[in-house]
């Protein structure tokens, strides 16, 4: 056999195994849940899940942890197969697609067996509880003057998205250093408002900057946590340049929420995020009409709606690359398969487009009567959205309040979306994606970024630990031994992700699969 033959051999003989692999995996945990509704029959203890924490636990940490790990290990065996099928015949790749397809919809249906997916929801909205009375307590102080603040400039020099997370990543250091955040002259002087922070949101706090800091002398500049201790209003540079970092930036969490946060959680540090950018983007009466008038046009409550967050504007070609529509409609389609395999019903096609490009829903609503990706039609979709709101991000009228209000809904419509397929280059991609956290708790798989992996501007290192060993088979790859830690680069969503082995500082392609998170924890006051 020539060195081509074999090469297809092992590629084979690796997609057998692996599959096998999975097969087998989800069959013990498909035999494991068998086995403990039988004990919860018979003990006749549990008719519905116990939304009490510590009162009952439904499945243990490590079930859950054993789940998700299993459901990863499908999605990213999808993603090579996905790519190898594109190099073989039409009949096996329809044939194996659906199979594929097939097995993701039953692991994700594992987690909500026994109602578990309320059981987790009512976890973490008991978390969240927690964190929203810190939140509350530390914004409403009873002595303006006395509490200790912490001063965020509104005015960061980027778009909307970049200066919502701008404001979050100071509200985070304010609730890991005990201080009242404030914005810098109450928020009125905003690029995107000349009525200001509360023209669209709710007061931050109800202290005044203006009552409480009477000249910039009653700032003292951010001078790492012990240095800063002492003063009673410190001023808190923008995340590029900021010294003496904190141990709780973005991708850190609370210890004390750990054990829970990553039993029911699939990405921690995001749903603890999505906390303080729901407090600060609660809407004042005229916003929140406007968003749920725009609401009341898509029909959530009659299935579920994949969202479509299209940037074709501003950084396309220099920061983000281009992708076609077709693009962002496979992984729709991919999606609702699956869906309609985790449910085992027939699903309504809908979507809703938001975009800083008027064009895209024309381009959507014609495309839609013809082929995309060969074979596949989707003239059965239905599209939502407003291109009117498109229009007013355009560049040139970006920085007005109609521009503002646009994308405050574009981003609240794409949170209560069911799934999202974007860029996570797009800071308004992840306001959405942390938002649905807020609203559903565990959303953290309801996405398909067709690029980057989360990210939060400024963040500590993104690691991974190897949980299984890898020789590289090619110069772009590097070697694997369990217990490796790797700074994260990027998933390419073909099965391979790239990093820098810490271990051995060699840098390139490694599986997927064989990794798992290196989550950061760290004690919160």
């Amino acid at each position: 056999m020539g060195g081509k033959g074999k090469t297809e051999q092992l590629v084979n003989e690796d997609l057998i195994n692996r599959y096998g692999q999975a097969i087998e995996d989800l069959n013990k945990l498909k035999k494991q849940n068998e086995e403990l509704r039988g004990v919860l029959r018979r003990q006749e203890t549990v008719k519905k899940p116990v939304l009490v924490p510590n009162v009952s636990d439904l499945y243990t940490y490590e079930h859950e942890i054993a789940r998700r790990d299993l459901d990863n290990s499908i999605k990213e065996l999808y993603y090579y197969l996905k790519d190898q099928f594109s190099r073989t015949n039409e009949s096996f790749l329809e044939h194996a697609t659906n199979q594929i397809l097939f097995v993701l919809g039953k692991s994700s249906a594992l987690g909500s067996v026994d109602n578990a997916r309320e059981w987790r929801t009512a976890s973490l909205s008991n978390i969240a509880s927690q964190i929203s009375n810190r939140i509350n307590a530390l914004q409403n102080p009873e002595d303006c003057s006395a509490a200790k603040k912490l001063i965020c400039n509104l005015n960061k020099a980027c778009g909307f998205g970049c200066q919502i997370h701008h404001v979050t990543y100071c509200f985070i250091v304010a609730y890991g250093t005990n201080r009242t955040l404030l914005l810098a002259n109450d928020g009125q002087s905003w690029s995107y408002s000349r009525s200001g922070w509360e023209s669209v949101f709710l007061p931050v706090s109800s202290c005044s900057y203006k009552k409480v800091i009477r000249s910039n002398r009653d700032t003292f500049t951010w001078n790492g946590y012990e240095g800063s201790m002492a003063y009673n209003a410190v001023l808190l540079p923008i995340i590029d340049s900021l010294r003496h970092r904190p141990h709780f930036l973005p991708l850190a969490f609370p210890e004390n929420f750990a054990h829970d946060l990553i039993k029911y959680h699939s990405n921690p540090p995001v749903f603890f995020i999505s906390q303080f950018m729901r407090y600060l983007m609660r809407p004042n009466e005229n916003t929140k009409r406007k968003v749920e008038l725009a609401a009341s046009k898509i029909p959530f409550a009659d299935g579920p709606i994949v969202g479509l967050q299209i940037r074709r504007t501003d950084k396309v070609g220099t920061e983000a690359a281009f992708h076609p529509l077709a693009e962002y409609m496979n992984w729709a389609e991919i999606w609702f398969r699956v869906e309609e395999n985790r449910l085992g019903r027939k699903l309504a096609r809908r979507v809703f487009v938001a975009s800083d490009d008027p064009d895209v829903f024309g381009e959507a609503r014609n495309s839609l009567q013809r082929e995309f990706a060969g074979t596949v039609t989707y003239s059965h979709y239905e599209i939502f959205g407003d291109d009117s709101i498109a229009k007013s991000a355009q560049l040139k009228s970006r920085y007005s309040e109609q521009s503002l209000i646009g994308v405050i809904i574009d981003i609240e419509l794409l949170a209560r979306c069911s799934y999202l397929v974007c860029t996570f280059s797009s800071q308004v991609c992840r306001m959405g994606y942390e938002l649905m956290q807020a609203r559903v708790g565990d959303a953290g798989e309801s996405f398909h970024s067709l690029d980057d992996l989360y990210y939060y501007g400024g963040q500590e290192a993104h690691e991974q630990v190897a949980v299984g060993s890898y020789k590289a088979e090619t110069a772009n790859e590097i070697d694997l031994e369990v217990g490796d830690v790797i700074g994260v680069a990027g998933n390419h969503w073909n099965g391979f992700s790239k990093g820098t082995n810490r271990r051995t500082g060699k840098s390139g392609l490694y599986p997927s699969y064989l990794v798992r998170e290196k989550w950061i924890t760290v004690k919160f006051p």
